[in-house]
This record gives C-alpha cells, sequence and structure tokens, in this order.
C-alpha cells in the first residue's frame, strides 16, 4: 500500500480536498508530514508549524496544509494552526472529531487540548 493511501480508516477528507493523482510520487518532505500525522493518535494534537519543524522545514506550515489537502486517509483534525483556533472552514468537520477525542472548543472555535502537548 502507498504511504500516502497508509492512514487512519474511517475519517472523512478534509475539506478543500485535493486528492494527489494515483500516479503521484510523494517527496521527502510530503513523506515525512504524512507519516508524522498518521503518527498521531487519538487525544493527540499538533500544530501545523510544529510538523513543518519536525519534518525539517520551519516555516512551512502551509506546505504542511496542502499535504493535508492532499494526502487522503490521515487524520488530518488532530492538526491545527498553532494558536489552536480552528479555521472557520474546518470547524463543522474538525469540532465534532476533536470532541470525540477529549478536547474542549470554546466559542471562539480554540481548542484546548485534554492533555498538555
Amino acid at each position: 500500500m502507498a504511504c500516502r493511501r497508509a492512514a487512519v480508516a474511517g475519517g472523512p477528507p478534509p475539506p478543500g480536498a485535493a486528492p494527489w493523482p494515483d500516479h503521484h510520487e510523494p517527496t521527502t518532505f510530503q513523506r515525512s508530514v504524512m507519516e508524522l500525522v498518521a503518527g498521531l493518535r487519538s487525544g493527540d494534537l499538533a500544530s501545523y508549524g510544529e510538523l513543518a519543524a519536525e519534518a525539517g522545514r520551519p516555516g512551512s506550515a502551509q506546505a504542511v496544509a496542502n499535504v493535508l489537502r492532499a494526502a487522503m486517509g490521515l487524520p488530518w483534525w488532530r492538526v491545527v494552526p498553532s494558536d489552536g483556533r480552528l479555521y472557520r472552514s474546518h470547524a463543522a468537520v474538525q469540532r465534532p472529531l476533536l470532541e470525540q477525542e477529549g478536547h474542549v472548543i470554546d466559542e471562539h472555535r480554540r481548542v484546548r487540548p485534554s492533555r498538555p502537548r
């Protein structure tokens, strides 16, 4: 099974998903992001910036978001902006998924983790 398809079953695609074509071969960075996100377990949270830094490209948070829109099957909902506030475009899908994992989201769409990062 290709790495981009190896993630978590049952999760919905992210809003604005634009899957890679079947013949796409992920770059080293894309593969790193996919592995990091696939490793996030229920209750985990990471920011786009944290993942970019862990994947070797600090300051590339937007590139992480681009990977999550294209690599289907990953638990994308466990990745949030650095300020912890869900994007308005993602909140309707992401909020219930995070709440099922024990996180609290306030009236400003800000996530309070169920455990410290």
